[in-house]
């Protein structure tokens, strides 16, 4: 099952979903206001809605609801609360402490093949169901309700097929990286267990989901989103990846 991750972009990290949500509301409000004149708003008795004028922009929203259970994580020690697995969750409504102005959390919603989207947590909400006799949560719906932000203009960040990549390794300079520096990675996931993406082995390495790109054409990746079960990416050393232009 190819569960939600949300990756948060400052730092790398990926905050997992335990379920997918059976449901995603996606609405948009378009940049508009009341139509106004020198003297006021435009008014008038025959009118049966206000006249309005767009303004450009807007604002798209999701909105889903995640399940989080302490029963589902495989792990040798377990949490013991379901607020142990939910707070990174709650954490992106937070303002940053380290930031001298108030500032969105920016973080990207990576869901299975086609949802890759930059967005801020506007809201979040918990509802939390089977209590242990010390009134521990094990259990809760998370719901979160996210406004869409705009991509960054230096790179795109959703993965593609490699043919939509027109670079090539002698191009961004890595065809000349030694053999010794470069590091091999096999693919994790298989049977119960959702495959990696090539965005997430490049957070795991680089710190970047975007630098999937440079992974893709170092290795001939004809489609990022399906990679297969222990193959072996060929991930180049972080200095030379820097030095891309």
């Amino acid at each position: 099952m190819e569960r939600v991750t949300f990756l948060v972009e400052a730092t790398g990290l990926a905050i997992p979903c335990l379920l997918n949500p059976d449901t995603v509301v996606v609405r948009r409000l378009a940049g508009l206001r009341s139509r106004r004149t020198a003297g006021g708003l435009v008014t008038g008795t025959r009118l049966s809605d206000d006249p309005v004028a767009m303004t450009g922009g807007g604002r798209t929203e999701i909105e889903l609801d995640l399940l989080f259970d302490v029963s589902l994580v495989r792990s040798p020690n377990p949490p013991t609360s379901v607020q142990e697995l939910t707070k990174p969750l709650w954490q992106l409504a937070e303002n940053g402490p380290e930031a001298e102005y108030p500032t969105a959390r920016a973080v990207r919603l990576v869901w299975g093949k086609t949802w890759n989207l930059p967005v801020v947590v506007a809201a979040v909400s918990e509802r939390f169901e089977r209590f242990t006799n010390t009134g521990v949560p094990e259990r809760s719906w998370v719901r979160l309700r996210l406004i869409r932000t705009g991509e960054p203009e230096t790179f795109d960040t959703a993965p593609a097929r490699r043919s939509d990549v027109q670079l090539d390794p002698a191009a961004i300079g890595l065809q000349d990286v030694p053999d010794d520096q470069i590091t091999f990675h096999e693919v994790i996931g298989g049977t119960d267990q959702e495959v990696e993406r090539l965005d997430e082995i490049a957070t795991r390495y680089y710190g970047e989901p975007a630098l999937w790109r440079i992974l893709a054409v170092f290795n001939d990746i004809e489609d990022p989103l399906n990679l297969r079960p222990e193959e072996v990416i060929r991930v180049p050393p972080v200095s030379a990846v820097r030095s891309v232009p």
